[in-house]
């Protein structure tokens, strides 16, 4: 196995895969079989400054280059070769927020990141001319709200694009996106049927043309944008700076082939084949987000749902949930904490384990505990500022089960109220719903509360097992291979998951019934997690005073 891996590693016959997620950069390489070659990752960490969410550029560079390096480290380890060519590679990275540049590069404004809720008249406004619901985290929403507010920045705008985007540009030379990124950006058209030509929504984009002026600003969106590539199709090639500013070591070569670059949203899609119709995907880690393929438009918009699209340009309900597992995370290393403080130090995951494990034994409906995990705000239940809460009724029974249970399901409550109004609303029908990310690590835990959260069987499985950038990486493996005529979901079906490992949970009537009482109490109880939000003020430093 190790001869036949170095062989394809040597003669270039891999794709390699790197995503940018909120917590990790991480690099993965994948063989002519799809199977995972190599791996390396690093840790970063956003921060909050003038009360705005954003990641340091530098920062980016930093991540990415001791991934590789990890990456190629772990190659020489494993397989004995250097990690000097791929046969294809691709980018992927957070969807959303707002990275503007002037005509020679230079950024404009530190990166505002999806996390970032300051957008509201932006978004409403463009949301009431367009018909159609523009989240505040769209990059969109984030250049009219600058607009409105009349930053000098404007006027100097060159172009504007993603994390990925940004990535791939300075690899390749090319202003270039993925069609599921660009749908993060900007509204795309699918009611043509010819995906391969997919592109902005031309009446929408003349129409905030006239906005802008409005506001006394001259500009073009359409030539700030990116220009639209979508699954299959090429997107550049590694020019020699960019093989430099990868791997600083030389050794990479350059005139790799690029596919376009994704967000983190299509490839989680890409990496639990959810891209054909009926089917949907949730992925849980810092934010959480499920992503429905839809089978025709919705009757209406819906604040709760952004219309984006797969990677291949099919039309897709989201569910974008700004708040996660972090809150969870926290409580997590609380109790790691206290077990060092008792003499008894634990590793973190077997912490997690416990804790999920225990959570099984809790009461179904979360016993009288309420906790809301808004690290940031939140637009579905209409907060533009987050701030932890947990709180009981004086009779509630305070054990450790139903503590944890009840802070996995405020992981999952957000999502709910949006997947009500998809599948309530909308009548929106699933085949079936793959679950991802760290939230779902522990088997049979989180997998069967998001059953019970949204009533559909929940899938897991090994096919995820190293999450979107596996998934970019076979994106570039799929552009660098097909055959013009060949779809991605036929690809994903026939080649890359056949005989696939995967779990199915179907919804437990009592943990449905547990859900339902305890979202009852939970939307009720919205205006004290508001009142937190308008009594408790943030430092500067993001702690509370």
């Amino acid at each position: 196995m190790s001869e036949h891996a170095g062989a394809a590693i040597t003669g270039g016959r891999t794709a390699l895969g790197i995503e940018l997620g909120s917590t990790r950069i991480k690099a993965v390489l994948i063989g002519p079989d799809h199977a995972p070659l190599g791996v390396g990752s690093s840790d970063w960490e956003n921060q909050l400054v003038d009360r705005l969410w954003t990641y340091a550029l530098d920062d980016v560079w930093t991540g990415v280059q001791q991934s590789f390096a990890a990456l190629a480290e772990d190659v020489q380890r494993r397989h004995g070769v250097d990690l000097s060519t791929v046969g294809a590679l691709g980018v992927s990275a957070m969807m959303h927020g707002y990275l503007a540049f002037d005509a020679d590069g230079k950024l404009l404004t530190p990166f505002r990141t999806w996390r970032n809720t300051s957008t509201g008249r932006s978004a409403e406004r463009l949301s009431a001319e367009f018909g159609v619901n523009v989240p505040h985290r769209w990059s969109v929403a984030h250049l009219y709200q600058a607009i409105l507010d009349g930053e000098e920045h404007v006027g100097r705008l060159d172009h504007l694009t993603t994390l990925a985007g940004y990535v791939h540009w300075k690899l390749t030379g090319e202003k270039v996106l993925g069609i599921g990124d660009a749908s993060g950006m900007f509204p795309i058209d699918t009611s043509t049927g010819d995906r391969a030509t997919r592109g902005y929504d031309a009446g929408m984009l003349a129409r905030f043309d006239q906005l802008a002026a409005e506001a006394g600003v001259d500009l073009t969106l359409a030539d700030l944008l990116p220009r639209i590539g979508s699954a299959g199709h090429p997107g550049g090639e590694l020019t020699e700076a960019g093989a430099r500013l990868l791997d600083p070591t030389g050794r990479l070569r350059p005139g790799i082939p690029l596919c376009p670059p994704e967000g983190d949203a299509g490839t989680g899609m890409v990496a639990t084949n959810s891209v054909a119709p009926r089917t949907g995907n949730v992925s849980a880690g810092t934010s959480i987000f499920a992503m429905v393929v839809l089978e025709h438009e919705l009757a209406g918009a819906h604040r709760e749902l952004d219309l984006v699209t797969t990677p291949a340009g099919d039309p897709v309900a989201m569910v974008h949930c700004n708040n996660g597992a972090s809150e969870l995370d926290a409580w997590a290393g609380l109790f790691t904490e206290f077990a060092r403080a008792l003499g008894s130090p634990a590793d973190p995951s077997a912490i997690f384990e416990i804790l999920f494990t225990e959570a099984l034994g809790g009461a179904s409906d979360g016993g009288g505990m309420l906790a809301y995990n808004y690290l940031s705000g939140e637009p579905i239940t209409g907060l533009e500022e987050g701030r932890p809460l947990f709180l009981r009724a004086p009779h509630s029974r305070l054990d450790l089960g139903t503590f944890v249970r009840t802070h996995l399901y405020s992981s999952l409550a957000t999502l709910r109220i949006g997947m009500d109004v998809l599948q309530q609303a909308e009548g929106v029908r699933l085949d079936r719903v793959f679950a991802h990310g760290g939230l779902f690590k522990t088997e049979g835990v989180g997998q069967r509360f998001l059953a019970a959260a949204i009533d559909t069987p929940v899938s897991v499985g090994n096919v995820a097992g190293e999450g979107g950038a596996w998934g970019i990486a076979v994106l570039a493996a799929f552009a660098g291979s097909r055959s013009p005529e060949r779809s991605l979901a036929d690809y994903l079906e026939t080649t890359v998951f056949p005989g696939a490992d995967v779990r199915t949970v179907e919804p437990d009537p009592v943990d449905v019934a547990g859900f339902d009482a305890f979202m009852q109490r939970y939307v009720a109880a919205l205006p004290v997690e508001r009142a937190a939000v308008d009594h408790v003020s943030p430092t500067q430093r993001g702690e509370l005073r």
